[in-house]
């Protein structure tokens, strides 16, 4: 247990850096298009259909889309044909790129043949035994992995107790994977026409292993007949490429948009810092806003809202150095373990890596 819990500290610090290199850019450059399973894991099997080709399908058809119409970004596959890709590898392929987005691509399968829908899941504590058991179903496909007792420390993807692991990470992704997977359900229910189910977070160790934010969506369940033969249709499928494509691209805007920056002029006698920066610690986010006299303004005095695309966002603290704010966070993270530090200038939103530049010189 010991050995797990460090590897996820070494995750979310490699994280960290990642993620100010990745904003010091100002656009979104890379995405990762992860096809879920392939080669002897087939997936979830309909019918007649397996997951791992309605997924690649729509993966390659979304890549596409991208090269075409956004030739800026580079996109890079995890897998392009029918092999078998170790998760720990998919998450080393996204790394190593040092991507601003990761998007795994996979198809639902359920007992009851009546459930149908698209869900998006980003990173987290299930709420609920479904989500634990759509977990559960992904993170499978490390038992045809060699050694995998090794490389995931002990972990075993079918007992409820490996999931409490989850606990301790601390997403510094969240809002982000939760932007781009509100994105995806949209486009889906309102231009693509399917049933939504969603935004959800779960468990998912591709997730888990990424330094950088991340969604895994669920085009459909291949138990469902009429699901079935939409997902292996080629309009089924080219729909729900273009949906993912729109969703990309809106997240791709609003990314590019949030981390346009323009550093001062370094001028002899003049001091190089002159933007009042704000630095304070994100502790929660909705989709609704949070009313007062909830448990969030219950356990803290000073709660700042401020909004952020379709999202209401709630911080605490604040101070006039990253040093500063480092050092209230842990006290905070003992009431909100999800908690992170943002950084504003003139209240306003700004990359962490251009407030640290500024104020820490």
């Amino acid at each position: 247990m010991k050995l797990f819990v460090f590897s996820i500290v070494l995750v979310v610090l490699f994280g960290f850096f990642i993620s100010v290199e990745a904003q010091s850019t100002g656009k979104l450059k890379r995405v990762v298009i992860d096809a879920g399973h392939g080669g002897k894991d087939p997936g979830a099997h309909g019918q007649y259909s397996k997951e791992k080709d309605v997924v690649l399908a729509v993966a390659l058809k979304l890549g596409n889309y991208i090269e075409k119409y956004l030739p800026d970004v580079e996109v890079i596959y995890t897998r392009k044909n029918d092999e078998f890709i170790p998760l720990m590898e998919r998450a080393g392929i996204a790394n190593k790129s040092k991507a601003d987005l990761f998007i795994s691509i996979h198809a639902n399968y359920i007992s009851n043949s009546r459930v149908r829908g698209t869900e998006t899941f980003a990173l987290g504590l299930h709420r609920s035994q479904e989500n634990l058991e759509v977990a559960k179903k992904e993170n499978s496909v490390i038992l045809l992995e060699d050694d995998y007792t090794t490389t995931f420390e002990g972990f075993d993807p079918n007992l409820s107790e490996s999931y409490i692991i989850f606990e301790l990470y601390q997403n510094s992704y969240l809002d982000q994977s939760l932007e781009m997977a509100s994105l995806v359900e949209n486009q889906f229910e309102q231009r693509v026409g399917r049933y939504s189910r969603g935004v959800k977070q779960a468990g998912f160790l591709v997730l888990r292993e990424i330094a950088m934010p991340g969604v895994l969506v669920e085009l459909g369940f291949l138990s469902n007949s009429d699901e079935e033969k939409y997902l292996t249709s080629n309009e089924g499928q080219s729909l729900l490429a273009s949906g993912l494509f729109r969703a990309f691209k809106d997240y791709k805007q609003n990314f590019d948009d949030k981390n346009k920056f323009n550093r001062p002029t370094q001028t002899a006698g003049i001091a190089k810092n002159t933007s009042p920066i704000k630095y304070r610690i994100q502790i929660a986010s909705s989709r609704k806003k949070i009313k007062q006299g909830s448990s969030v303004y219950r356990k803290l005095d000073d709660i700042y809202e401020y909004q952020d695309g379709n999202l209401f966002k709630y911080t605490t603290g604040e101070t006039k150095t990253f040093s500063e704010i480092s050092k209230i966070l842990p006290q905070i993270r003992k009431e909100f373990k999800d908690c992170f530090i943002i950084a504003f200038e003139n209240d306003k939103r700004v990359p962490l890596s251009d407030a640290i530049a500024k104020t820490e010189e």
